[in-house]
């Protein structure tokens, strides 16, 4: 017996139909979904995203304060990450970030940007899209201490999308951000900052089993009234 045969390695096809098998057998939304009727929505989007998001949370929906940032690099190419909603107020959505990490830049150098939220326990979508503000140093400043140790250890470790020597290099920072924000909760971080997105254009989607999806789509419009116009899309 050859105690140094090896089982044959498996062809890179073979990988790509296991893999193309598992993602087919993929399934969504086999459980009971909520209703959504339009009409008896708010003449506004913001009502109706606190009253989503606090459904979500009654569900069960995991992380539900997670969304996804799409901003638009300089040779606008989209990017986009998952980020942390801080709030969500008249103003409009707020995050946070280092002013000079990648997607600081890039709101810098164009304030364009959009967020969604996907909270699959309850087949549910929200979509925004509108302009991006840097709210003041105090403001920003307030909202880091506001969040955990760990948030500020974080922030404190800085470089954000910088590229990274090693792991040992990251555990070093890391370690010494931590001994600080532990001894200096007030520290400051002057590239930390909180931004907001003012939607003009907000669309609330609910799955449905038969595929009977309903799109809702505000559109901020002037002389409308709430200052929203509301509409259907198909599916």
């Amino acid at each position: 017996m050859d105690m140094h045969a090896q089982d044959p390695v498996p062809a890179p096809q073979d990988f790509q139909e296991a893999f193309r098998a598992l993602l087919h057998a993929q399934r969504v939304w086999e459980h009971p979904l909520p209703a959504f009727d339009p009409e008896a929505a708010p003449g506004e989007p913001l009502p109706l995203f606190h009253r989503w998001f606090a459904e979500a949370v009654a569900a069960g929906q995991p992380e539900p304060h997670t969304m996804s940032l799409a901003s638009v690099t300089a040779d606008g190419s989209p990017d986009v990450r998952i980020v942390m909603l801080h709030d969500a107020d008249e103003r409009g959505w707020h995050f946070a970030s280092h002013a000079t990490s990648a997607k600081g830049r890039q709101l810098a150098a164009r304030p364009d940007a959009a967020i969604g939220f996907y909270w699959p326990v309850q087949g549910r979508q929200i979509r925004l899209r509108g302009r991006v503000t840097a709210l003041g140093a105090g403001e920003s400043l307030a909202d880091l201490h506001a969040r955990s140790t760990g948030a500020l250890a974080a922030a404190l470790t800085g470089r954000q999308s910088e590229p990274l020597p090693d792991l040992a290099t990251l555990a070093a920072a890391s370690g010494a951000a931590w001994d600080r924000a532990r001894t200096e909760p007030d520290a400051p971080v002057p590239t930390w900052t909180r931004y907001v997105l003012a939607p003009d254009e907000a669309e609330f989607f609910q799955g449905a089993g038969d595929r009977r999806h309903v799109r809702l789509r505000y559109r901020r419009t002037p002389g409308a009234a709430a200052g929203w116009a509301r509409e259907l899309l198909w599916p």
